[in-house]
């Protein structure tokens, strides 16, 4: 494999090579690229002048326009997008999300009777509306033209009849490229093409480039792939969040935070994305929004500290959640193996079940789906989460005649069905996943590369920062250390574990030890205790498999591991 400028491989560290090589990455140029102009053209998605020139009309004519958004990150940060884009044009919009307990995902046609009070006659999606049929047809009568701008599987038996339909995975769309779009990718193409065509006509438009604030946040957290087009408009996101204008985003950095040239993409994944989606787990998410479109610093702190109430007793909810799904699935774990776990309770709060589910993949490593009650007697609802490749969409979708509701994409979905028809969908499902090699469908613990402790230096950390942004498509490079041993630990928080490492054999000039945290340690099943694990490191090898990180603490850097697994190897030591 050939890297195509020199001076590139001068500037990366070579275990980084190594690891890009294993990755199958042949493009190093692309990779690393930031360069905007290289981006393939993100105006040529069907629909998208039809829709840039109606909305150009709406603007002449001084329509009220409605913007109507999903209630996850994703569709938070999409409507934000807008708003603030109008907002450069001095046009004034009327913001829509609904909640998730009672309208629920999607456009309905209570939405449409909604923006007929304000007297809407243009009403834009964000992020939803691809399933939505019968509400397409329904603006036709109201005489509001609809224009959906969406991201997920087009699945439904024909294309919504709305006045444009703009989404990169459209049954006929040929733009490969995009088809990694978040849902707040394809409201940045939209905004880009409106901005464009005014400029034809000789209308200043003031940059949109600000707006990849937003774009960054939610590609990441909505678990977008970063192909080479999402990785190139989340970079510059990331590079103008440390000096973002926006005093609702300000809340979420740290005085560490504003000092970087970039922010870490895991800022968004782990702090900023988890907040904003919180509000719309528990209520209706309109705080979440307000903090992102609100320019008044008072406001802002009082929408932030509502969020964070909010996430903090989304955690408390979940956890509960988690733990009565953990006991069903445990106790249905006995030989064999179930290769997806289904689970059900009643009163699981509806707002949860989807983290509940990806931490049950976590944790057991097969696809899970977790069902609890819906506002409708006799109907439940449920989240679906894939392990490894299975393309868990189109599993369930074999299984659409069960359902009442169904949409998602490869790595998950939601539905809600008859609450008889769970037997069906238990013996059916598992039918098919059971005919998928263990490979595809299993979540299986995998590194990127064999280091020793003397490379994990300053330099390999700043080298792996380059690869940023992290996510679905380029995850964080997990490295695996067989050349320490564990010499202290400390518990934090009842839960967590501090590790101390030391290197087995003295080098000089490189770290002798290095801290490593275990997030969750002592909740996981069937983790060995740490006490088990120093004495077992006496005779045999012990693995650490772990991201090396940098630890940023009152203006000071030192470097930390973050440890996802910690084994004991089947190898004996040396003598």
């Amino acid at each position: 494999m050939k890297i195509e400028k020199k001076h590139l491989k001068e500037k990366i560290h070579p275990i980084v090579i190594d690891i890009l090589k294993k990755r199958k990455i042949e493009n190093f140029d692309d990779f690393f690229s930031w360069d905007l102009k290289t981006l393939p053209d993100l105006e040529n998605l069907l629909d998208l002048e039809l829709a840039a020139k109606r909305i150009i009309e709406a603007l002449d004519n001084n329509e009220e326009i409605g913007i109507y958004g999903d209630y996850d990150v994703d569709g938070t940060t999409s409507c934000a997008l807008l708003y603030h884009f109008f907002k450069t044009l001095d046009k004034e919009v009327h913001l829509f999300q609904p909640s998730r307990f009672v309208e629920g995902y999607g456009i309905h046609p209570s939405s449409i009777d909604d923006a007929m009070k304000k007297d809407i006659t243009l009403l834009v999606s964000v992020d939803c509306g691809i399933s939505n049929l019968e509400t397409a047809e329904y603006t036709h009568d109201k005489n509001i033209d609809l224009i959906i701008t969406d991201h997920h599987k087009d699945a439904k038996e024909y294309i919504p009849k709305a006045y444009a339909v703009i989404n990169p995975n459209r049954r006929d769309e040929d733009q490969d490229q995009l088809k990694s779009l978040a849902g707040v990718g394809v409201a940045f193409c939209l905004a880009l093409k409106i901005k464009n065509l005014l400029e034809k006509r000789d209308q200043k438009v003031p940059s949109i480039y600000p707006l990849l604030e937003f774009v960054s946040i939610g590609t990441i957290c909505d678990l977008a792939r970063l192909n080479s087009v999402n990785r190139k408009l989340v970079r510059h996101g990331l590079k103008q969040l440390p000096k973002t204008k926006h005093p609702g985003l300000r809340l979420f950095l740290s005085q560490d935070d504003i000092k970087k040239s970039v922010l870490e993409s895991e800022k968004c994944s782990f702090n900023i994305g988890p907040h904003i989606n919180s509000r719309g787990r528990l209520e209706h998410p309109k705080d979440a929004l307000n903090l992102l479109i609100n320019d008044n610093p008072y406001e802002c702190d009082t929408f932030f500290k509502n969020i964070v109430y909010s996430n903090t007793q989304r955690k408390k909810i979940q956890s509960n959640v988690y733990n009565e799904a953990f006991m069903q699935v445990k106790e249905s774990w006995n030989e064999p193996t179930p290769v997806i776990n289904i689970v059900y309770g009643a009163n699981w709060h509806e707002g949860v079940i989807g983290i509940v589910a990806s931490k049950l993949v976590e944790t057991f490593k097969v696809p899970c789906i977790v069902f609890t009650d819906s506002e409708t007697k006799g109907v439940i609802k449920a989240s679906a989460r894939t392990a490894g490749e299975l393309d868990l969409f189109q599993t369930l979708d074999s299984c659409s005649d069960l359902f009442l509701k169904f949409g998602g994409h490869k790595a998950a979905a939601g539905l809600s069905m008859k609450k008889e028809n769970l037997p069906a969908l238990k013996k059916k499902v598992t039918e098919m996943v059971s005919k998928v090699p263990e490979i595809i469908r299993t979540k299986k613990h995998n590194y990127d590369i064999e280091v020793s402790m003397h490379e994990l230096t300053m330099e390999l950390c700043q080298s792996i920062a380059k690869m940023e942004p992290f996510g679905q498509g380029n995850p964080y490079p997990i490295l695996r250390i067989k050349d320490a041993f564990i010499s202290d630990f400390k518990i934090l928080k009842d839960k967590h574990l501090k590790w101390t490492f030391q290197a087995r054999e003295k080098k000089s000039n490189y770290q002798k030890s290095l801290y490593g945290l275990s997030f969750f340690y002592l909740e996981q099943w069937n983790k060995t205790s740490p006490e088990e694990l120093i004495k077992k490191q006496k005779s045999q090898e012990l693995i650490i498999d772990a991201k090396l990180s940098m630890n940023h603490f009152n203006g000071r850097r030192s470097l930390q591991l973050l440890v996802e697994n910690l084994e004991i190897g089947l190898s004996p030591l040396a003598n």
